[in-house]
């Protein structure tokens, strides 16, 4: 690809930062209907409009990965505030069209749950075989039915960075040359933020998401949470299974910890129930309304140290009209080892996991050509394609750090650290009741880590609630 293309995504991120319009939930746009010109199966794919910018470079992709020539892919880019909603719609009615769905990663199961999309292990074993070896596993974690069967594969992956102005840190007398791959301590990261803050005279410290949105229940606390050592359900095998017989652990030592330590980067170390030992005031209140796009535009225009985002955030900011090589990225901190962590699969570093996944209608119009698609996906080459055009992050651990993707603009100075924070990913507590209880789960946090209410006593409420919607879960499985 050319070097004009490269500036021209770096140009569209560094504005979408600004304006609201870039990825709003780990890659989520906006856009219409556009698709290939001339004859031949026509594979008809539903996305967003980031995808539909590039539907030519997609072809073109896919027929240099082995895509016959007289196969080509139609764009469907549908809002991402309706698509789950829209795909239901869709694959209830039994349409033949579209044949294949990008799903968010948070969000695919409740098809797989519903039978709704095309179990990959028995139609595709091959493709499906390869990528339970090759992808993340947390990705795959995603795709995997109740009886372990591969229904879709992953478009990219996406999970939570920390990025810092390597400048700044280096110039208030720190040393972040390890901090790539070697995490370093919430505790570190808090007094690195507050004393750069100080000394450089930043507005801000620390920018970050905790709306009272999915963005604070399933991503921003979600890890807060899971690096103490801390769950929604316990274990990790409990994040989007066994649904009304796992137990609800959202109110254990570990979640007011975390719970006290956002408390305290927003209200301080004189705050009643701030984290003993924790440096406080390196966030403004204003993270509470923060999305995505507001609190990157506040590290890009320069007002904060350390921010919190996707990986698409490391192309605007590590863009050459903005920071350069003026961006450090690294994995997210950690509050407990893994050894410590009160449930297994928590503690260290741990990112929530992001991305988008591919499935397969089981009406599809076009099955066969819908399947070369999918193996035309699966392939390197394509990937790469997707990294240099898009900034998407390969859903496959040796392909982030391979030579090729080195050679990428900007991204390749953050592949090892990309890589890391993939194998460290936690799938998103995304089950058929989450969507009942995310919203008070963002709830009861906002309150908690804005003053309104003491987490201890916060969380134990939210608890009886989250119990409530397991048990009546469970309750309508066993009448059906």
């Amino acid at each position: 690809m050319s070097s004009t293309g490269r500036r021209s995504r770096r140009s569209f991120l560094k504005g979408a930062a600004a304006t609201g319009v870039a990825t709003s939930l780990a890659g989520c746009t906006l856009g219409q209907v556009t698709g290939p010109s001339g004859s031949g199966t026509v594979v008809q794919f539903v996305a967003d409009s980031g995808a539909k910018g590039v539907s030519d470079a997609i072809n073109d992709a896919l027929h240099n990965a082995g895509l016959p020539g007289d196969i080509s892919v139609e764009i469907l880019a549908v809002p991402s505030t309706t698509a789950q909603q829209q795909y239901s719609q869709w694959l209830a009615a039994g349409l033949e069209q579209p044949s294949l769905f990008r799903m968010d990663s948070g969000w695919t199961i409740p098809f797989i749950v519903r039978d709704q999309v095309v179990n990959l292990s028995e139609e595709m074993p091959d493709l499906a075989s390869r990528a339970e070896e090759n992808f993340f596993q947390a990705s795959m974690e995603t795709l995997t039915g109740r009886d372990g069967g591969i229904h879709g594969i992953p478009f990219f992956s996406d999970f939570g960075l920390i990025l810092y102005r390597k400048d700044l840190v280096e110039q208030a007398g720190f040393d972040p040359s390890g901090w790539a791959t070697s995490p370093i301590s919430w505790k570190e990261f808090a007094q690195v933020t507050k004393r750069t803050k100080e000394q450089a005279g930043t507005t801000y410290g620390f920018s970050f998401q905790a709306p009272v949105a999915e963005a604070l229940s399933c991503c921003t606390f979600n890890e807060w949470m899971t690096t103490w050592g801390g769950s929604y359900f316990g274990a990790k095998e409990n994040l989007v299974n066994n649904v009304g017989e796992r137990p609800v652990t959202v109110d254990a030592e570990p979640s007011v910890t975390a719970s006290r330590m956002a408390r305290t980067f927003i209200l301080g170390e004189d705050d009643p129930h701030a984290l003993d030992g924790m440096p406080g005031n390196i966030a403004p209140q204003a993270v509470l309304g923060w999305n995505y796009q507001s609190s990157l535009s506040a590290f890009m225009d320069g007002d904060a140290v350390t921010h919190r985002n996707w990986p698409y955030s490391v192309l605007a900011a590590g863009a050459e009209e903005a920071f350069g090589e003026n961006l450090g990225v690294m994995p997210m901190p950690y509050g407990v080892s893994p050894e410590e962590a009160q449930f297994d699969g928590m503690g260290g570093s741990c990112s929530a996991l992001g991305g988008w996944n591919v499935t397969l209608n089981p009406n599809a119009k076009h099955p066969d050509a819908a399947k070369e698609v999918l193996r035309a996906m699966s392939t390197d080459s394509f990937y790469l394609r997707m990294m240099e055009e898009m900034g998407y992050v390969p859903p496959k651990p040796n392909l982030v750090t391979s030579q090729q993707a080195k050679s990428i603009d900007v991204v390749s100075r953050y592949v090892d650290t990309l890589k890391y924070a993939g194998e460290h990913a936690v799938p998103r507590p995304v089950s058929v009741v989450w969507p009942r209880e995310s919203p008070r789960i963002s709830q009861s946090v906002s309150a908690t880590i804005s003053g309104e209410q003491a987490p201890g006593p916060a969380l134990q409420d939210l608890k009886r609630t989250l119990v409530d919607i397991e048990n009546s879960a469970a309750e309508t499985r066993r009448q059906n």
